[in-house]
């Protein structure tokens, strides 16, 4: 793989920062780095790498220069996304369990999904509904999301698989796009019932902890037979695997179907979070992916949409006096780039992150 084309951690992920605040040379530089060594479509091309990654970062600009560029990873997007969804629906038929890399929002089709709703292909788009609605019917005594793999990939999966919350990784990441798309109007047939599937399977593993509202970020088949998670205290609070993503894509779902009840409960469940100690010291960079940066970026679009005023204060010092190591990398996940744009951008550039 050429890191340049990662949105992650390479070029195009600093491509975009400087897109989003103007400067366009510093931009154009970074896309000649992220193109240097050819464009992927192949296998592992995603949101976040290859074509769909840098036609993400281009649907920022109408730059005429661009144009071609455009075209060209918005065609690569197409074939990358026909691909994923022909493999998914063979593998449904097969009666298989997925690996999360199939659906999820980093590597899989919720985050094709994403880009394809940047770009307004909404035809194709709806043909990711559709596998997604899929994904959500059950099989058995598990829920069609539940994969075979484990969430650690340097360790074996636990026995009998795993089902995960993430926004990143899990099943609030396709939550999170079906309740988005509903609410654009772009819809498929079932996309209610799928959106109700995860909602009732999130209401199923609510925890209360202390006045804390959360969910387990991962639950094993031991934990579904025992009816509780391993887990037995709520983790650091970030946007890809804790409560302020999955409070966010809970949030969306609400909306979309305007059930008030659940948009309090999520709403309650963020506040609880970050007005939390215990939680918020766990929180040790100022990265979109599992630091600062990505609270602050979830924290704003939960406050936006809010039933009641939700204050920032807390959240916007937390990232203010979080402070950057010597070590700290360049890209949009885990670096600079991220932070850096929480601060400065004000578009939708989170909608790489299933924020809005």
């Amino acid at each position: 793989m050429t890191a340049g084309q990662s949105l992650a951690d390479g070029a195009a992920g600093i491509a975009l920062l400087h897109l989003e605040t103007g400067n366009r040379p510093a931009a154009y530089e970074a896309l000649r780095q992220a193109t240097a060594g050819g464009v992927s479509i192949a296998e592992g091309a995603s949101l976040f790498y290859g074509a769909p990654a840098l036609a993400f970062v281009l649907a920022t600009t109408d730059h005429p220069g661009l144009a071609q560029a455009r075209a060209a990873t918005a065609d690569g997007t197409a074939t990358v996304t026909r691909r994923g969804l022909d493999a998914a629906h063979r593998r449904i038929d097969r009666h298989q369990q997925p690996h999360y890399a199939e659906y999820d929002l980093i590597c899989g089709l919720t985050g094709l999904g994403v880009v394809l709703r940047r770009l307004g292909d909404h035809d194709l788009l709806r043909q990711v509904l559709e596998y997604l609605v899929r994904l959500t019917e059950p099989r058995g005594e598990l829920p069609g999301w539940w994969c075979w793999n484990g969430p650690e990939r340097r360790q074996p999966p636990p026995p009998g698989g795993h089902a995960n919350f993430g926004m990143a990784h899990g099943v609030t990441g396709p939550l999170a796009l079906l309740a988005l798309t509903l609410r654009d109007g772009i819809t498929v047939a079932g996309h209610t019932t799928a959106i109700t599937r995860i909602s009732r399977w999130l209401d199923t593993w609510q925890q209360h902890t202390d006045g804390t509202i959360w969910w387990p970020q991962t639950i094993t088949l031991t934990d579904l037979h025992c009816a509780t998670p391993a887990q037995q205290t709520p983790l650091r609070p970030s946007w890809c695997y804790g409560t302020p993503g999955i409070a966010r894509a809970q949030q969306l779902a609400a909306q979309a179907l305007r059930d008030t009840t659940r948009q309090h409960l999520a709403e309650t469940a963020f506040t609880t979070c970050v007005t939390d100690p215990e939680q918020t010291r766990r929180l040790t960079d100022r990265g979109l992916c599992h630091g600062t940066a990505g609270l602050l970026a979830t924290a704003r679009r939960i406050a936006a949409d809010a039933l009641t005023p939700i204050p920032l204060d807390l959240v916007n010092d937390l990232h203010r006096q979080a402070t950057p190591t010597t070590n700290e990398a360049d890209g949009l996940l885990d670096g600079k780039a991220g932070a850096d744009l929480v601060t400065t951008a004000t578009t939708a550039w989170d909608a790489c992150l299933l924020l809005t």
